[in-house]
């Protein structure tokens, strides 16, 4: 055992930064928590964390270098290199360094707001509030005083009237001319811009612009530039080798005339038919669409602006970088939005999106449970990939365009499944195999059911004449339709394709797995769990209304069949058994047991207790409602006025008809107070005392009744404490369509310290956990032993107990709140294999606590092997999210948009090992860049 924090899969939670290097073919994202990751082809990835914690700012790599810097809000740079370590390259801090002015000078003269880092390589230009250059040493950070741009050497030749209007203000932006190294193009926010010549330390050209300048870009051939403006207007701007005053070649508002945001940034990208491609981000119409989040790509006739569905925090266009092309002929788009990642491939016909292979945008719709299934059987895997791929074919086929570095992790041993659930219904089948989480299918449940909204309706569509063309890009929407539709709980059968999805209104669908589109009536069932008793009504969310007649469903996984439970409570456990074809399903009212083949309900049980007024309380409740006792105690102060109003009338005492009043007051607040909320939908934690609140369901075929016979079970644990289990008997496979599955109640265990149940589990004669549905079948597992007694173990939230079957006398118990003061949140059995052999492995109990502990327990003597601090005790959402697999590694959510992937064994592991070499540099535009190309040849 030993303990990996392995990688982390999904979006980074609130980006605030990206950087690229053409040269080595690298994406950075930094974000708000001071991590910054770098991306590459896929399973290259590093992560790199401030100390600080600080927001990252800004990213810039280093001319053909593996060396970025980092600007944080804190004002400090950072020298980030990646290194060789041991045949693998590694993100490593080399320094740090803030700043400094003169004394007694303002924070605002030191105060950094644009970084160049000059293709020497060996120094840094620093823009600043005040207006004044510094210059940095690489690697040192040692600041050249002598080489300093004051923002008064900049204004000596600006005429006396531009002058006079507004002074240098803070630094917009730097940029080195592309054919001279010799010379910067200065950006200053109110819209001066000056060209100097380094080598002389002198303004050589001023263009006077009149707009606040938000960015500026050069063309290839640096004959000339373009400014985009804070009007939303960008203009093109010659340099010449004269010293005339130059005058813009053109302003253009591109979605003027009315007032328009700022375009924050712009690219003009040349290619060889002679028609630039212009990209910019913003410049829409404010009035109209001031809340929109766009960039426009123009090209000759063609325009469209992506309408992205979260901010846009920086953007970067991929085109030729060898200094030896003409054109810039760029390929593709690279977006980072608040919220995900998108990529556009410029070079296909309608410029269609790239289906990422890491960065995944998990919340999308936000993640309400997780499900890992191990050892895919590889035809199943390629029926699931099949489905995927008709979803997928309004995206490009281009090849990922970045695809830097080379990853050297082995290829996975399995084909692993994750599978997320969603607020909106849908069901998202990812590859957890390796270091990239692919998303590989996605199902939806909403075609089932009667919603506000069309499934039909398409947001993409644009009239002819629509002005500003937008097209909406990126799949993040976290807007639910119901929340209703929750997916609460998923199973899924690897042997047999049944997939079984439970939501928040009680809703279980069992699906199967078809690789066509196909039209069909779904099966309806109900699951009246209250079996009728007196007295009680549902107050939560009503059941979610079905469509009548056939549905059409997409290939994938359809649903056949759906029960609803009643009351529609959330579905809180959950579990299939392919081979009898059964599916069982619990609420916090009862639990329930259909038969999917024959389409029948087995029977039902309700757990409430008619003690348990806590549990009837609640979204259940009597008939007494809040309104109703509020209208009675009004009704009560009404009367006794009215009472003490006659009284007075007949001479009564005052003082005494005040404190009847006032009495009367205070038991109506006291009764409002008692009264039950009525809540629409249902929360119930796990740490209510809702005693029926069914919290696992488990099939076995054990011996419940005497030791000569086993036969089907299925059990079930509450949050009492009390565990139930049912004999079944299902049919052989030749009568099964003629004669109905029976089930009669065999035992009822109460544990003495009634903590909720959260595992029940059966080992077998040689104290084996009994092997899944169809595993034996499969070849995959050894049959169970059924000639030594079974054992049976039931994991509460404060002990773990061992009882004999059929008996059910306990046997020895682990006693973990007594003794550590923990509480159980998740249990799993995990085989554990040793990295010496392969011929050794045990199978050993994964139990993560409420305090973020994972405890490794042995079985079946339930000794604690090791503990491990995983998950801060203060995360309770990630202790909540957590999922273990089959092998002893697990996944939490570590944001709302990533998942942290965690390894118990030595022997599984899945992390990035890759290597990232420096290219060789085949020819050079820069006459002072040779000692630089040798120091890169020598790294290399």
């Amino acid at each position: 055992f030993s303990l990996y924090q392995t990688v982390e899969h999904g979006f980074p939670h609130q980006p605030s930064a990206l950087g690229y290097s053409p040269f080595l073919r690298l994406m950075a994202i930094g974000t708000r928590s001071g991590a910054i990751k770098l991306y590459g082809a896929p399973g290259v990835e590093f992560m790199g964390l401030h100390e600080e914690n600080n927001t990252v700012m800004q990213i810039h790599f280093i001319p053909d270098q593996c060396q970025l810097v980092t600007l944080l809000d804190d004002n400090s740079l950072h020298l980030w290199s990646l290194k060789q370590h041991s045949g693998a390259s590694e993100l490593q801090e080399e320094r740090r360094f803030t700043l400094k002015g003169p004394p007694g000078s303002p924070p605002s003269a030191t105060q950094i707001t644009a970084v160049l880092p000059h293709s020497s390589r060996d120094v840094l230009y620093l823009g600043t509030e005040s207006g004044s250059v510094f210059v940095a040493e690489l690697p040192s950070f040692r600041v050249l005083e002598d080489r300093t741009v004051p923002s008064e050497a900049v204004l000596q030749r600006v005429p006396d009237d531009y002058c006079n209007r507004r002074s240098c203000e803070l630094v917009e932006a730097l940029r080195e001319h592309p054919k001279n190294p010799n010379l910067i193009l200065i950006g200053y926010s109110r819209g001066l811009i000056v060209l100097w010549d380094l080598q002389n330390s002198q303004v050589t050209h001023h263009f006077l612009g009149s707009q606040q300048l938000e960015n500026l870009y050069w063309q290839r051939d640096g004959s000339k530039f373009i400014s985009c403006h804070y009007d939303g207007s960008y203009t093109q701007w010659p340099v010449s080798n004269d010293n005339r005053q130059p005058e813009p070649l053109e302003n253009l508002v591109p979605y003027g005339p009315f007032p328009c945001k700022a375009i924050s940034k712009i690219y003009w990208q040349t290619t060889k038919n002679g028609l630039p491609y212009i990209i910019f981000q913003g410049g829409m119409p404010r009035a109209s669409y001031g809340d929109r989040h766009s960039i426009s790509v123009i090209h000759g006739s063609q325009q469209t602006a992506f309408d992205f569905t979260s901010r846009v925090i920086d953007f970067f266009i991929i085109f030729s970088s060898e200094p030896t092309a003409e054109f810039d002929d760029p390929s593709a788009m690279v977006v980072l939005a608040e919220e995900e990642l998108v990529v556009i491939d410029l070079k296909s016909a309608g410029w269609p999106a790239v289906q990422a292979p890491y960065l995944a945008s998990l919340h999308c719709s936000a993640i309400t449970c997780s499900h890992h299934v191990s050892n895919i059987p590889l035809k199943l895997w390629e029926r699931i990939i099949s489905a995927g791929s008709k979803q997928n074919v309004h995206y490009s086929n281009m090849p990922w365009p970045i695809d830097g570095g080379t990853n050297l992790a082995p290829d996975p041993p399995q084909r692993d499944l994750l599978l997320t659930g969603h607020e909106d219904g849908t069901v998202r089948f990812w590859d957890a195999s390796g270091v990239c989480l692919h998303l590989l299918y996605k199902l939806s449940t909403v075609r089932v059911f009667l919603t506000d909204a069309d499934p039909n309706d398409n947001m993409n569509t644009l009239g002819e004449d629509e002005w500003p063309p937008l097209r909406k890009v990126g799949t993040f929407d976290p807007y639910s339709d119901d929340p209703r539709l929750g997916i609460q709980k998923i199973y899924l059968c690897k042997y047999s394709g049944y997939l079984a999805v439970a939501g928040t209104a009680g809703q279980v669908l069992v699906m199967e797995l078809n690789d066509e589109d196909a039209e069909h009536v779904v099966d309806h069932a109900e699951a009246d769990l209250l079996q009728d008793q007196e007295g009680y009504r549902w107050k939560g969310h009503e059941k979610l209304k079905t469509r009548d007649g056939p549905v059409r469903f997409e290939a994938g996984f359809q649903p056949f069949v759906l029960v609803q439970c009643q009351p529609p409570a959330v579905v809180t456990s959950l579990a299939l058994h392919s081979e009898w074809k059964l599916v069982a399903f619990g609420t916090s009212h009862g639990f329930g047991l259909f038969d999917h083949q024959q389409k029948r309900l087995v029977f039902v049980k309700c757990t409430l207790h008619p003690s348990d007024q806590l549990a009837l309380e609640g979204p259940l409740s009597r008939v007494k409602s809040l309104k109703k006792s509020l209208r009675q105690s009004f009704r009560r102060i009404r009367r006794s006025r009215v009472s003490s109003r006659k009284r007075r009338g007949a001479g009564g005492n005052t003082s005494e008809v005040q404190e009847a009043n006032a009495k009367f007051d205070q038991d109506a607040l006291q009764e409002m107070e008692l009264a039950p909320v009525q809540r629409k939908i249902e929360a119930r934690s796990a740490e209510d005392s809702f005693t029926g609140f069914v919290r696992t369901l488990y099939f076995a075929d054990t011996f419940l009744r005497d030791s000569s016979r086993h036969c089907p079970s299925l059990w079930a644990g509450t949050n009492g404490g009390t565990v139930y289990a049912f004999c079944l008997r299902v049919p052989p496979a030749e009568r099964r369509m003629d004669e109905p599955v029976r089930a009669e109640q065999a035992k009822e265990i109460q544990l003495m310290h009634r903590a909720p149940v959260v595992g029940i589990l059966v080992l077998d004669g040689r104290s084996t956990p009994l092997p899944e549905p169809l595993e034996v079948a499969h070849d995959l597992s050894k049959s169970p032993d059924m000639q030594g007694s079974h054992q049976l173990l039931v994991v509460s939230e404060e002990q773990l107990k061992v009882f004999t079957l059929p008996k059910v006398s306990s046997k020895l118990k682990l006693k973990l709140t007594a003794l550590e003061g923990c509480r159980v949140r998740k249990v799993t059995v995990a085989n554990f294999g040793s990295c010496k052999t392969n011929e050794y492995s045990e199978n050993d109990l994964a139990v993560l606590t409420n305090l973020g502990d994972i405890q490794i327990i042995s079985l079946p003597f339930l000794k604690l092997q090791i503990r491990y601090p995983c998950i801060r005790k203060e995360d309770v959402s990630g202790i909540a999210s957590c999922v273990f697999t089959k092998y002893g590694q697990g996944f939490y959510l570590i944001s709302p948009s990533e998942f942290e992937r965690f390894s118990l064994s030595t022997k599984w592991l899945v992390e990035p090992q890759c290597i990232v070499d420096v290219p060789e540099l085949t020819s050079n535009n820069h006459v002072n860049n040779r000692s630089g190309v040798e120091n890169a040849t020598r790294k290399s």
